[in-house]
C-alpha cells in the first residue's frame, strides 16, 4: 500500500485531470472559510498540474449534506478563495456529473482549473455506485487522489472512479505515505509512539498494530485511568472504559513480554468538577478520591514521558495528554509537545487535537509531518488498508 504512483510519474500535458481534494473547509455563519489549511494544502499538487500543462477538475465534499442539494454546503467560498489564490478564476459548476460539469469539464484548457459542486450532494457519492464513479471519470483522463483525509472511505470520489481512470497520488496523499509508511514499516530506531484521547476502545487497533513496532508506548489522556484501574487503582470520576480493563491489563502483560517500555503516568492533575476553573490538586496515579476525576497528567509524569521522547529517533503522536482545551489542562500535553519538538527525531502528528495543538503552540514547521487526515491516520497506524489509496496504481 505505501508504493503507489505519484503525479510525478506520469505525464500530464494535455490531459484533462480530475483531483479529489479535500476542501472540507470550516465556514462561519456568514460562508466565510475560517481555516484555510486544507485549501493551502492542496496547492502544490494543483499548481504542478498546471504548471505541467494539465487541465485540471477538482472535486471535493464539503459537511454532510446527506445526499441532498443543499446551498449552505455549497463550495462556492472554495471556489472564490482558489481563485485568489491561483491567480485566475477557477469556475464553479453547479452540479457534479450534469450539464454544467461536463460543459465546464469540455471546456477547461491546458493551465486551467475548475471545481465541481460537492460530490456529497449525491447520495451515490458515499454508497460509491459505479454509475455515478463512472459518470465522474467520464469527465477526465487520469484521476489524481490527493484527500488523504477521505481515503479510509471507499466513495465513488475516492475508489470508484479508479475502475475506469488510470490513478496516482497527489502530493499530500504521496508524502503521507511516504513518511508515515516508512515509520511503520522500516523506523530509525528508538520509535515512540504517544497515544492520548479519550476511550481506549478507539484506539486498540492502534496499540495492538504499534506493540509489534515500537521501541517504546507512551500512554496518557482520558485512556490511562482504564490503565490505572486495571492495575487496581483508584480513578475518582475518571474516564473508564469499563468494558477494556481486560485489554489494558493483556496490553501491559504483552509489552513486559515484548521488552516494549510501556510508559502511564505516574501522577495526575485532578478537579473536583469538569470546567476550567474547578479545584485542582496533583495526586499520585491510582490515588484520585472519590468526586475527583483526573484532567491531565502531573508534572512528574511529563518529566517521564518528556525524557523518553526526548531520545527518540522516531515518534507517532496520536491524541492529546488530558482536557487540552480547557488552558489549565493543557500543561501535559504542552509539555508532550515541547519533548516531541527538542527530540530532533522523524516526527509523525496524526490529525486531530494533537495537530491542533502543535499549531497553537506555533511548532507546525517544527515536525516532520503533520497528518491531514483524523481518521484516515488512525486506520493507517492500525495497519488497516484503505480503499482510496489501494485502489492507485502501484509504482
Amino acid at each position: 500500500m505505501y508504493n503507489k504512483k505519484t503525479i510525478e510519474d506520469i505525464s500530464v500535458a494535455g490531459k484533462k485531470v480530475l483531483v479529489r481534494c479535500d476542501f472540507n473547509v470550516p465556514l462561519d455563519g456568514d460562508n466565510n472559510i475560517t481555516d484555510e489549511t486544507r485549501i493551502n494544502a492542496a496547492l502544490p499538487t494543483v499548481q504542478y498540474l498546471l504548471n505541467n500543462g494539465a487541465a485540471v477538475i477538482l472535486c471535493s465534499h464539503l459537511g454532510r449534506p446527506k445526499g441532498e442539494f443543499n446551498m449552505k454546503y455549497s463550495l462556492a467560498p472554495v471556489a472564490k478563495r482558489l481563485s485568489e489564490k491561483l491567480g485566475f478564476e477557477v469556475k464553479l459548476a453547479a452540479d457534479v456529473i450534469g450539464e454544467s460539469a461536463k460543459a465546464l469539464a469540455a471546456e477547461v484548457k491546458a493551465g486551467e482549473a475548475i471545481l465541481l459542486e460537492n460530490v456529497r450532494f449525491h447520495a451515490e457519492e458515499e454508497k460509491n455506485v459505479p454509475e455515478f464513479a463512472k459518470e465522474l471519470a467520464s469527465l477526465a483522463d487520469i484521476f489524481v487522489n490527493d484527500a488523504f483525509g477521505t481515503a479510509h472511505r471507499a466513495h465513488a470520489s475516492t475508489e470508484g472512479v479508479t475502475h475506469y481512470l488510470p490513478s496516482v497520488a497527489g502530493y499530500l496523499i504521496g508524502k503521507e505515505l511516504d513518511v508515515m509508511g516508512k515509520a511503520l514499516t522500516a523506523p530509525v530506531r528508538p520509535f515512540v509512539a504517544i497515544l492520548g484521547g479519550a476511550k481506549v476502545k478507539d484506539k486498540i487497533g492502534v496499540i495492538t498494530n504499534l506493540l509489534e513496532k515500537v521501541d517504546a508506548l507512551v500512554i496518557g489522556g482520558g485512556m490511562s485511568y482504564t490503565f490505572a484501574k486495571a492495575m487496581g487503582g483508584e480513578i475518582g470520576n475518571s474516564l473508564l472504559d469499563e468494558e477494556r480493563i481486560e485489554f489494558a491489563k493483556e496490553i501491559m502483560a504483552t509489552a513486559a513480554a515484548k521488552g516494549v517500555k510501556l510508559l502511564l503516568p505516574v501522577d495526575n492533575v485532578i478537579g473536583d468538577d469538569f470546567n476550567n476553573d474547578c479545584n485542582q490538586q496533583i495526586v499520585k496515579s491510582g490515588e484520585i478520591p472519590a468526586g475527583w476525576e483526573g484532567l491531565d497528567i502531573g508534572p512528574e509524569t511529563a518529566k517521564l514521558f518528556g525524557d523518553v521522547i526526548r531520545t527518540a529517533k522516531t515518534v507517532v503522536w496520536n491524541g492529546p495528554m488530558g482536557v487540552c482545551e480547557m488552558p489549565n489542562f493543557a500543561k501535559g500535553t504542552i509539555e508532550v509537545a515541547k519533548a516531541l519538538v527538542e527530540s530532533n527525531s522523524i516526527s509523525i502528528i496524526g490529525g486531530g487535537d494533537s495537530a491542533a495543538a502543535i499549531e497553537q503552540l506555533g511548532f507546525g514547521d517544527k515536525v516532520t509531518h503533520i497528518s491531514t487526515g483524523g481518521g484516515a491516520s488512525l486506520e493507517f497506524l492500525e495497519g488497516k488498508v484503505l480503499p482510496g489509496v489501494a485502489a492507485l496504481e502501484d509504482k
